[in-house]
């Protein structure tokens, strides 16, 4: 069981949520983000995120059309494999497209890119070959 935080920005409040690793995110349509993939391998039994990330997951999710692949969202900064200013240790960034070959992940970084749904895009040079 992890308990969630998730933060509504629009009323300046943290809602708690106590979910399975097998259930939906909160406030997640369609069960497209499970608190697994979002929790990854972190090892927390508290996560937290906000409702407008949850919101981007849902739209950028819709407008992809299909289900995409997450490799985590949320990481603790101790737990490693980000800079000291990883949006992963706010629960707002998603590393998504592992499974997906070469183009297909140039594609769906391609979409995030130019939806215009997501902040921040990792530039094509920062991201791993496969």
């Amino acid at each position: 069981m992890a308990r969630i935080l998730v933060y509504n920005n629009d009323t300046n409040r943290m809602l708690t949520f106590n979910r399975s690793l097998n259930q939906p995110m909160p406030y997640n349509t369609g069960g497209t983000l499970t608190v697994r993939e979002f929790r990854g391998g972190s090892q927390s039994e508290t996560l937290w995120t906000s409702l407008r990330c949850m919101e981007a997951w849902n739209s950028f999710r819709y407008l992809y059309g299909r289900g995409i692949y997450v490799g985590f969202a949320f990481k603790r900064p101790w737990e490693g494999g980000h800079s000291r200013l990883s949006q992963h240790y706010a629960g707002l960034a998603f590393d998504v497209g592992q499974n997906l070959s070469q183009s297909g992940r140039n594609s769906l970084r391609n979409l995030a890119a130019s939806s215009g749904i997501w902040n921040y895009v990792e530039p094509i040079s920062l991201t791993p070959e496969l």
